[in-house]
């Protein structure tokens, strides 16, 4: 991947790919497996969580105003409490979940569903282009895949960003590389809200 320098701060050093935009933290300055699971486990959010289910809200309102009387959905990367299925699944929509540390169990990723969504996920990914397109296989045609998470502006925003202080954060999306993925899927790029992005899928399989 052809790369360039981006930003670097007292800790970790980023950059941008030439092609797509995407701003990364070199696997260098990565955590392991065990350090990540330490840090997710100090996250107290909750299924009785008001402000987090604001939170969540924030996707699961508009994509719910997209989606087809009980459309099928799976939640990827849901942590320890599920709370964005529950939501869609208040409003009518039957869900699967998947998570590598809380909800590993793989059957989940071995069927098809009219939408995904994965919220405050992405930016943990250390190779986001081949995970997004496997969900994006598992979409049925016309399925929906939603994104949550927040997005690059400049150089000059990013160097006080304080998404970057999360050292589980290791990749940063931008509109221009949500342009991109739109393309590379083939997919209808609809950005939704200043974190939320929608890629829809075509009517068809393509061959």
């Amino acid at each position: 991947m052809a790369a360039h320098p981006y930003h670097r701060d007292n800790s970790r050093e980023y950059l941008q790919c030439a092609h797509c935009a995407l701003v990364f933290v070199p696997s260098g300055f990565h955590l392991s497996r065990e350090e990540e699971r330490a840090y997710y486990d100090l996250h107290e959010n909750g299924l009785g969580d008001a402000g987090y289910r604001r939170f969540l809200n924030r996707c699961a309102g508009p994509l719910m105003e997209r989606l087809d009387e009980y459309a099928e959905g799976l939640d990827f990367g849901c942590g320890p409490a599920p709370l964005l299925a529950q939501l869609l699944e208040e409003g009518g929509h039957p869900m699967r979940v998947y998570d590598p540390f809380y909800a590993p169990d793989e059957t989940a990723l071995q069927r098809r569903y009219d939408f995904i969504v994965t919220t405050e996920v992405v930016e943990h990914l250390s190779a986001p282009g081949p995970e997004l397109e496997a969900l994006w296989r598992l979409l049925r045609p016309r399925g929906l895949l939603a994104v949550m998470t927040k997005r690059v502006i400049s150089p000059e925003r990013f160097a006080g960003w304080h998404y970057t202080r999360d050292p589980t954060h290791i990749c940063f999306f931008s509109d221009t590389t949500f342009h991109w993925l739109a393309g590379h899927l083939r997919g209808r790029l609809e950005l939704a809200g200043p974190d939320v992005a929608f890629l829809h899928k075509s009517g068809v399989d393509p061959e």
